[in-house]
């Protein structure tokens, strides 16, 4: 096929992918799958390539991203049943004091989302915002902007939350960069889009705590003694960051052949990692506070649902990557974009965004932006800590201008109970800041990489 062909085929894939999950409401796991199929086809792939391709694509990605995805959401659900996430802002509010609130709340978004979903982590900590926003008499914004800022950032630039977990996978980007530079990224990006705009943002807009949400109110509780402790919280949450990390350094620092960096790398191994820091929540917030091995295997078992969805789409994600490299689309584009002036992290940020705008759902646009840039960074030869430097910025474009066809939107309109106009000048400013920030850590640190 020639190479106009090629293109072609690149843009009707895109373009069929947004029609089915926009206009005909397919589920995004079903319509990867069938853009995919396209693209085979398109490209005049045999079909016996076309379904060897979908199985290779599955079963590469799936191997990493179900197993790191599963325990991350089991670990996740005893810090959510334990209460820890009670006990990280109960702790911070009080050594921060009202006055410093916001970032308090800010830091416990922070480190919630590490563990524990995006909309899980909303939702178990609102109450506290309404209490703390009707006891200081403020909008509830001014509260609320720094919480959610803090659980976006972790759960979009930290891994072992899903989002860069799948981008780095299909990418072939090492947690350890990922971590670093999601982190680096994170922490102005959080600043800016928490404590800054909600203090702006709560002077334009007064909001109370809507009427119809008053059955989930709740006094904030003093320092509840029955609560796991914060040290201990925080120490299960930091084990898989800093064994992934030592992983990494290791890698650089010690000889090759290294017995220590032999054992640091089995340890910090993501799927080892992980299953430490959760065998040891099992036990501490577990057995340790009473819950019986049954209770324990009900809340894990339970903790797979919502991570189900995120790993089929993933997997098709990684279907989509594997079609393009086996069909010449990847390889093709690759060329076109070595021979032009656009860096690959503008690119992969430019068509994150892009997606994100068109249809809404940031786990769409991350697999979608991963998998057209997979094959093209072969062509750049990419590696190491420029790979790490793209999943941020894939990342980062997956959140920017969040409006009407984003479910978080809606979460956020209907616990704030507020106009689509005022979500627009609040939920969709935050997230931009955080993309807009975010990125621009990234070309800072892509100096120096």
């Amino acid at each position: 096929m020639s190479g106009v062909g090629l293109i072609l085929v690149t843009v009707v894939s895109i373009i069929f992918l947004l029609f089915l999950v926009i206009k005909l409401k397919v589920q995004a796991f079903v319509a990867l799958l069938l853009t995919s199929i396209l693209v085979g086809l398109m490209a005049g792939m045999p079909f016996s390539d076309i379904i060897e391709s979908i199985e290779s694509g599955m079963g590469g990605t799936l191997g990493f991203v179900a197993t790191v995805v599963g325990l991350g959401a089991m670990f996740g659900a005893m810090l959510e049943v334990s209460g820890g996430a009670e006990r990280i802002a109960q702790t911070l509010l009080k050594k921060f004091g009202e006055g410093k609130a916001q970032w308090a709340l800010v830091l416990t978004g922070f480190l919630v989302a590490i563990p524990v979903f995006f909309d899980v982590g909303f939702i178990i900590l609102m109450p506290l915002v309404y209490t703390i926003a009707k006891k200081a008499k403020k909008s509830l914004l001014y509260y609320g902007i720094p919480l959610l800022a803090g659980l976006s950032v972790t759960h979009t630039f930290i891994p072992p939350t899903p989002g860069p977990i799948a981008v780095a996978d299909l990418l072939g980007a090492d947690l350890g960069w990922v971590i670093l530079f999601g982190t680096f990224a994170a922490i102005p990006a959080a600043i800016v889009a928490g404590p800054v705009f909600g203090k702006y943002i709560a002077k334009k807009i007064y909001v109370e705590q809507p009427d119809y949400m008053a059955s989930i109110s709740q006094e904030a509780k003093e320092y509840d003694k029955d609560l796991p402790k914060f040290s201990l919280i925080v120490s299960i949450i930091l084990i898989p960051l800093v064994l992934i990390l030592l992983n990494t350094v290791s890698g650089l620092v010690l000889p090759e052949g290294s017995q220590i960096a032999s054992i640091l790398g089995f340890l910090g191994n993501p799927i080892v990692a992980l299953i430490i820091t959760t065998l040891f929540a099992f036990y501490a917030l577990g057995k340790l506070r009473g819950y019986t091995k049954e209770d324990v295997q009900k809340i894990a078992t339970k903790s797979l649902e919502p991570a189900g969805i995120i790993i089929l789409v993933t997997g098709a994600g990684g279907v989509f990557k594997q079609v393009l490299i086996d069909s010449g689309v990847g390889d093709y584009l690759g060329g076109v974009m070595a021979e032009s002036s656009l860096p690959p992290v503008i690119l992969a940020f430019l068509i994150s965004a892009a997606v994100r705008i068109i249809q809404g759902s940031a786990t769409v646009a991350m697999i979608t932006a991963a998998g057209l840039m997979s094959p093209i960074i072969q062509t750049f030869g990419m590696d190491g800590a420029e790979l790490g430097l793209m999943t941020i910025a894939v990342a980062s474009g997956s959140l920017i201008l969040s409006h009407v066809n984003d479910s978080g939107f809606w979460l956020f309109n209907r616990y704030f109970g507020m106009s689509e106009k005022d979500t627009l000048k609040s939920w969709t400013i935050m997230d931009t800041l955080i993309s807009l920030v975010g990125f621009a850590a990234v070309l800072v640190m892509s100096i120096f990489v």
